[in-house]
């Protein structure tokens, strides 16, 4: 079994498989115990089992059976969860936009070259975990990779941090990763069918394109065009909930955000400015936004030169970078879950 249930800062973190149950105390360290009016709590320990943090207590308090790992002074934290991943991209600023449709069909176009891009997947979920991150939620990936990868984590084959997959997304035609990271859907029988064809992967989330993005948008002040008209979303959320799947949608509209809600989805990666009946719609469907402001910062506010993004990438990336931030407060003051994803 994979042990890496914390993250200790400016430490080597020790990762062990062992069959036996583990019980471990994590002492003279400074807690962060992740709550929303944390304070740092010192002369306490942090009491594990099998990799499961079961209690915080005084240090002179630490029960019989647990071994115990002196931190130094070092910060201890929980686990970092990064709610908005897509394996098969690196992040890393590119001079040259790639054909994402092209590469998609090469990386799957034989055994070998699969066996390629599993291996990549499998090594950015390795540096996720190696990074404390101890979960992560992938929203569109190539073909089966992320569960394959999953499935061999928990199987201890390979390292890396737990997955909640969706493998390919569902699109339209000129839709946002329509043909690479996503099927193209043209009627809501479509849509439904792809839900079906995905479901047998197993997946644990399915996911859709209803908006444009960034990297897409056709003029400067028009990011996140609605593309999925509403009875197709209604159908693939529909035929998910059916067979017990949450479904998350890319959004980067208002008119995506309420389209979205109104038809069924659970979640909203990424977002757009917010309307009062949007927070009503939030709340109503009991849904909450998965925010990414770490890949729209770059885009909005550093130099192209940096970022290679261009004029109408960058001015397109501010009004989805303040979208963004500016659902993310709102449904924070409106008790609505907010988490937080780094898209690559």
């Amino acid at each position: 079994m994979i042990i890496l249930l914390t993250s200790v800062c400016g430490s080597e973190r020790s990762i062990e498989r062992k069959n036996e149950s583990m019980k471990r105390a994590f002492t003279n360290g400074i807690i962060l115990d992740g709550t929303k009016d944390m304070v740092p709590q010192r002369g306490k320990a942090v009491l594990t089992e099998d990799g499961i943090i079961m209690d915080i207590v005084p240090d002179n308090e630490i029960p019989g059976g647990y071994e115990k790992n002196d931190l130094g002074g070092k910060y201890i934290l929980p686990g970092l969860i990064n709610l908005h991943v897509h394996l098969a991209g690196s992040g890393n600023p590119k001079k040259k936009q790639s054909d994402p449709v092209r590469l998609v069909r090469l990386i799957t176009s034989s055994s070998f070259t699969r066996s390629i891009g599993r291996k990549l997947v499998a090594g950015y979920a390795k540096t996720q975990l190696l990074s404390g991150v101890t979960t992560i939620r992938t929203v569109g990936g190539i073909s089966d990779f992320d569960t394959y990868v999953r499935d061999k984590i928990n199987s201890g084959k390979l390292l890396g941090p737990r997955i909640l997959a969706s493998n390919m997304a569902i699109s339209v035609h000129g839709g946002h990763m329509a043909g690479s990271l996503a099927y193209e859907a043209s009627t809501p029988e479509e849509a439904a069918n792809y839900v079906d064809i995905i479901a047998k992967e197993k997946p644990d989330i399915i996911k859709l394109m209803i908006t444009g993005g960034v990297l897409d948008a056709e003029k400067v002040g028009e990011p996140g065009v609605l593309r999925m008209p509403p009875e197709l979303v209604k159908a693939a959320c529909d035929r998910a909930h059916e067979l017990g799947f949450k479904v998350a949608a890319h959004v980067e509209s208002p008119e995506g955000v309420k389209v979205a809600l109104e038809n069924g989805v659970d979640s909203i990666e990424h977002g757009a400015k917010p309307t009062d009946e949007i927070i009503e719609l939030f709340k109503e469907h009991n849904a909450f936004q998965v925010s990414t402001i770490s890949p729209a910062l770059p885009f909005a506010m550093f130099d192209r030169s940096v970022s290679h993004a261009t004029y109408e990438q960058q001015e397109n990336g501010k009004i989805v970078f303040d979208g963004i931030i500016s659902l993310a407060k709102e449904c924070l003051k409106n008790d609505i879950p907010v988490g937080l994803g780094t898209d690559t």
